[in-house]
């Protein structure tokens, strides 16, 4: 007997005549309560991994590259993890931008998040970054709440930003359209883990992340008169990244769209 053939015993069962779902429909959705819990969880986690990394490097070592490797080595695993585990509540976005680029993406057809499920998941995120940040400052004994210190401003920097969140918004959006985001954790991970090294900025790329790390006057941090910046760039990336998904991955014609010769 296989597993998709009935038991003897269930052949002599009622009928079951409860409502089904029709074949291909999409299945119920995780509870938005669920959902913005899992942003809000999983970008405070992130954050805190990031920040947390930072510190305890700052702590161990005066060399700056042994410290940023340290810190993207961590951010990988742990972002990894967190995509893998939160994934299938909320689709793991931890960023406005993913969230922004998805909401634009069901507006014109496509899979994503509604209106009113933009409107929840974006305050969850950075509401998690800002906890993140606090969390990791209070785990080392640093004061909860100091504005960082840290400039950011240089227009190189800002290229950089803008780099960044375009790639990430070509890879998630590149994987869904060729139906590989079953990679997702391993390739976003490893995506973030490289663009800390091979950008200028180390690839914030999440504009609930660049609010978050604002609040720490660490490793991490960015001052919060950099943090505007970050994110128009960030949000110039969204628009580049959902460009190039339009042109590297378009849609082919089917034999039936093609013209009569």
């Amino acid at each position: 007997m296989t597993a998709t053939e009935p038991a003897a015993s269930d052949a002599m069962a009622p009928a079951d005549t409860s409502p089904q779902p029709a074949p291909g429909a999409t299945p119920p959705r995780t509870p938005l309560i669920a959902r913005a819990a899992a942003e809000l969880v999983g970008t405070a986690a992130l954050v805190a991994i990031v920040v947390g990394s930072g510190i305890q490097a700052t702590e161990l070592t005066d060399d700056v590259a042994l410290r940023l490797l340290a810190n993207s080595t961590a951010t990988v695993f742990g972002l990894g993890v967190l995509i893998a585990l939160l994934g299938p509540v909320s689709g793991a976005h931890f960023n406005p931008a993913v969230t922004l680029a998805e909401w634009w993406t069901a507006r014109r057809g496509g899979a994503g998040v509604n209106a009113r499920e933009l409107a929840v998941y974006v305050p969850s995120q950075i509401v998690g970054a800002i906890a993140g940040a606090i969390l990791a400052d209070a785990m080392f004994g640093e004061p909860l709440v100091r504005w960082s210190r840290h400039d950011r401003s240089a227009g190189n920097l800002l290229l950089g930003e803008v780099v960044a969140t375009a790639g990430l918004i070509l890879l998630i959006f590149g994987l869904a359209r060729t139906d590989r985001l079953r990679f997702a954790p391993v390739a976003v991970a490893s995506y973030i883990g490289a663009a800390y090294w091979f950008t200028s900025s180390t690839s914030f790329a999440n504009p609930a992340v660049t609010i978050g790390r604002a609040f720490t006057d660490t490793f991490a941090g960015i001052a919060p008169a950099s943090v505007a910046g970050f994110v128009a760039m960030q949000l110039m990336g969204v628009v580049v990244g959902l460009a190039l998904v339009a042109v590297i991955f378009m849609r082919g014609r089917t034999g039936q769209d093609q013209p009569a010769a």
